[in-house]
């Protein structure tokens, strides 16, 4: 089982297994979310219908850490046990946490805009992601700036580790700082504090973002394995 994740020959066999699966199954939550999202889902009695921005904003701030969390364990395992395929990953879904980043900041500031009477505030959540958003501009920087290839990759690869420092500032900003951003509203050490009319669109939204985000990562993940093989 491990080999998915370490193996770019059986990670392309399983990968054309459950790619047909995974878009049906990625269409019909996505589906499924924006009927939640758009029609099921009531207005916020302060915030109105513009609450609904929540259902791509939370997902994409979710997954543009997730990602990225990802990017750090596969750098430490490819350093530390010379696992090129951890390089091949990294290249590969860097600019997909890109996108989910810019599309935090950018719903971020539409969900601002009316509730703070501003697009944009130093917050420390909002600044913490920013930096997030440039560091994801620095790894794809310096996946085309280097010649010899392998060299590039093993600096990203500690950059990426020393960079990851950042994603428990910005889970925790909200906690150490006083800021602007509402805490999260949803924590694993106590019950939501988000009611459940707006929890199920989220968590639908939340995993139809995910599944996109995997069927791209598959995508491109070949992609660049193939593109290395035709080097070789």
């Amino acid at each position: 089982m491990i080999k998915i994740f370490i193996n770019p020959g059986v990670f392309s066999r399983f990968a054309d297994i459950i790619f047909k699966p995974l878009l049906i199954f990625c269409i019909l939550t996505l589906f499924l979310g924006l009927i939640f999202a758009l029609y099921l889902s009531p207005d916020d009695y302060q915030q109105g219908s513009t609450v609904r921005i929540m259902y791509i904003h939370v997902p994409s701030a979710w997954l543009s850490m997730l990602i990225f969390f990802i990017m750090t364990i596969y750098s430490i395992v490819s350093l530390a046990f010379k696992i090129p395929f951890g390089f091949i990953v990294n290249s590969a879904i860097a600019p997909i946490g890109a996108t989910f980043t810019f599309i935090c900041l950018f719903t971020g500031s539409l969900w601002g805009k009316p509730m703070w009477g501003t697009w944009w505030v130093w917050d420390a959540r909002l600044t913490s992601v920013a930096v997030l958003f440039i560091i994801y501009l620095i790894i794809i920087f310096f996946r085309r700036s280097f010649l010899f290839t392998d060299v590039g990759e093993k600096i990203t690869a500690v950059f990426i580790i020393v960079s990851s420092i950042n994603l428990p500032i910005i889970k925790f900003s909200v906690d150490w700082w006083n800021t602007l951003h509402q805490a999260a509203s949803i924590s694993k050490f106590s019950s939501p504090s988000i009611d459940s009319s707006f929890m199920m669109p989220l968590i639908t939204m939340t995993i139809s973002f995910t599944c996109i985000g995997l069927l791209i990562a598959i995508i491109r993940i070949n992609a660049e394995i193939l593109n290395r093989k035709d080097k070789i």
